[in-house]
């Protein structure tokens, strides 16, 4: 499961040997604590996040320039031109676990390479290399919806974080004090970025996942605090997401759909997952009109392939999408939004 000892050995030797490593990393928890777990085990580098579409294009070789890294390291991307890597000049170490792409002048670790199915999150992948920060490992690994198989080593490790019993990932994350601290790195994406990287900044920083849920120390109180404020404005949100979700549900909907108009702060992607756990049954559509795209979060239940789904149903739309099994994104002109849902309709019915 995961990467060989080979491919271990070799990432291991890469991180023992740079002196000065950027890091890209995907801005939801499991790219984050992918980062953490890395730049920890060096104590060295500098963190870049890729918010919005998971790819790396030229754009970013301004960070490149800026940084002279000797080494890049690239976490919890799906997407990254050959051009970047080309362009970069020095050596790019990629891991990742979305759909396998070709890519020349880059070493590339993704288990799906080898098994289609090994849906492994960037974070249990840099874990196996770093073998330290269990507790960041398993937050990675339940914000991405996925239960490892170090679960009960962290449940002992960590007592009155998760309870051995818990079986599902999704009940771990919405029902556990585990789960509380993967919804704090997450909303600690939130916001200006400068904020973001100063709150990452501050994680390098922590020992115990304890520092933060019970405020034990100065930096643990100031994570502790941004989220609070982050997750007032959320609890409103899923308040009212919940309400409008509810009508939909009477009329017997498959597909339901909100729409969803940000504040401050965007949380398409928390409400979907919370929406798809207390409504396990339908596919969840989160979406918000922004300069004439339709921006959405797409979330399934395990028996709908929803990225197959997503893929057919983009078939002559203006607009892009993917990403997992059961969770992907899209991006949809809005003209054509309509036709886009009869699609996915008429796709959700076949695969029937």
């Amino acid at each position: 499961m995961g990467l060989t000892d080979k491919q271990v050995a070799q990432i291991r030797d890469e991180l023992d040997n740079c002196k000065r490593p950027l890091y890209f990393f995907h801005g939801d928890q499991d790219g984050l604590c992918s980062f953490l777990l890395l730049y920890k085990y060096v104590k060295e580098g500098k963190g870049v996040i890729v918010n919005a579409r998971p790819r790396i294009d030229e754009k970013f070789l301004r960070k490149v320039e800026e940084y002279q890294p000797d080494k890049i390291f690239i976490l919890d991307v799906a997407i990254v031109d050959q051009d970047f890597i080309d362009k970069a000049h020095v050596p790019v170490i990629w891991i990742d676990h979305h759909d396998p792409l070709e890519r020349n002048k880059v070493k590339y670790f993704n288990p799906r390479v080898a098994d289609a199915q090994a849906n492994i999150p960037a974070s249990y992948l840099c874990y196996q290399v770093v073998q330290e920060d269990l507790w960041i490992a398993m937050t990675g690994c339940i914000g991405d919806w996925y239960m490892p198989d170090f679960k009960d080593e962290f449940c002992e490790t960590y007592p009155g974080l998760l309870s051995k019993k818990v079986k599902m990932p999704q009940v771990a994350l919405f029902d556990s004090k585990l789960g509380t601290l993967a919804r704090i790195f997450g909303f600690m994406l939130k916001g200006k970025v400068s904020e973001a990287l100063k709150c990452a900044k501050i994680l390098t920083r922590i020992e115990s996942p304890y520092e933060i849920l019970d405020q034990t120390s100065p930096k643990g109180k100031y994570i502790y605090k941004y989220f609070e404020n982050i997750n007032k404005e959320y609890k409103s949100v899923l308040a009212y997401a919940l309400n409008e979700i509810a009508k939909q549900k009477k009329k017997k909907k498959k597909i339901l759909i909100l729409d969803y108009i940000a504040g401050r702060m965007s949380f398409t992607g928390e409400l979907s997952n919370e929406l798809l756990y207390r409504n396990p049954n339908n596919i969840i559509i989160i979406t918000r009109e922004q300069e004439g795209d339709m921006k959405s979060s797409l979330r399934s239940p395990a028996d709908i392939n929803l990225a197959e789904i997503l893929a057919k149903a983009l078939f002559g739309i203006e607009g892009y999408g993917g990403g997992h099994e059961h969770a992907c994104g899209a991006c949809i002109k809005k003209e054509d939004w309509e036709q886009f849902l009869v699609n996915l309709e008429d796709e959700l019915e076949k695969s029937k």
